[in-house]
């Protein structure tokens, strides 16, 4: 069995055992379950921002322990005053060291949309998500049938959640251009053998069609390639590890985003 396959068997136990523990009726009568969820494009598109959805994540399973000691909520206020666009909160305990306390705190703490990021493979996921303060949710194709895909997205979007698809490859983009999918990521990380390459988003950019928002995730440690991604069409860029790994995450974000902005003004005027 290959990593993401441990990843989902072990995601199909935990969400058994939590749904005994919590119903969906429970779920449906948290505090948050009734909110309107924040639209995930209007931020990313929003005026001035560079689409950056920064990530609070404390581990990885290729790369292990990333950073073990912050507080979550402290480090999306950073994000949040360094510009982010939306934060994405690892929820996955066993592999990725988050948990649905660290999504619930970070809510609390900013004024973002905040992406539910997980494996998610049930409505129950989904419920769970909205009911402790998600306003996007994660579906790997990789991990997902196309039917289920749309199933998942539908139910989504009918709890006004932003669906984000992840993919990795062209036939899995292809088998899942659901009208119920806003936001199209592709995962320059290969799931399977854990290979990173930022090619992968500009090779598949041509093939996403214009009406979904374009994400590209993992990779982006270099502020260099985004232009070329912005190029590609790309309006969301998701970031973690780079900077998770230092000590203040946000001001970590705060220089990328400088380095950033002069790479984008650089590449305007060579352009002109």
């Amino acid at each position: 069995m290959s990593i993401l396959d441990n990843i989902i068997s072990n995601t199909r136990a935990e969400v058994a055992q939590r749904r005994e523990q919590t119903p969906v009726s429970r779920l449906e009568k948290y505090p948050l379950f009734d909110r309107t969820p924040l639209r995930a494009a209007n931020y990313l598109r929003a005026p001035g921002k560079l689409g950056i959805i920064a990530e609070v994540k404390r581990q990885s399973p290729s790369k292990g322990i990333i950073n073990a000691d912050f507080d979550a909520p402290e480090v999306a206020r950073g994000y949040e005053a360094a510009g982010a666009s939306c934060i994405s909160v690892l929820t996955d305990q066993k592999y990725f060291g988050g948990s649905l306390t660290d999504l619930s705190r970070v809510k609390a703490a900013v004024q973002l949309p905040v992406l539910r990021k997980d494996f998610i493979i049930s409505e129950y996921q989904i419920t769970e998500a909205k009911a402790i303060g998600a306003d996007i949710i994660l579906l790997i194709a990789a991990a997902l049938p196309p039917a289920t895909v749309a199933s998942l997205a539908r139910f989504a979007q009918q709890l006004g959640l932003s669906v984000l698809l992840e993919v990795h490859t062209l036939e899995e983009l292809q088998q899942n251009l659901h009208p119920e999918v806003d936001l199209i990521g592709v995962n320059n990380r290969d799931l399977h053998s854990f290979e990173i390459s930022v090619k992968h988003s500009l090779q598949l950019a041509p093939h996403i069609p214009a009406q979904f928002l374009r994400v590209s995730e993992s990779g982006l440690t270099n502020y260099e390639v985004v232009p070329a991604l912005k190029q590609a069409g790309y309006e969301g860029f998701l970031i973690g590890e780079t900077f998770m790994r230092e000590r203040d995450p946000g001001l970590a974000l705060a220089t990328y985003s400088q380095e950033l902005r002069k790479a984008l003004s650089n590449a305007q005027t060579v352009a002109l």
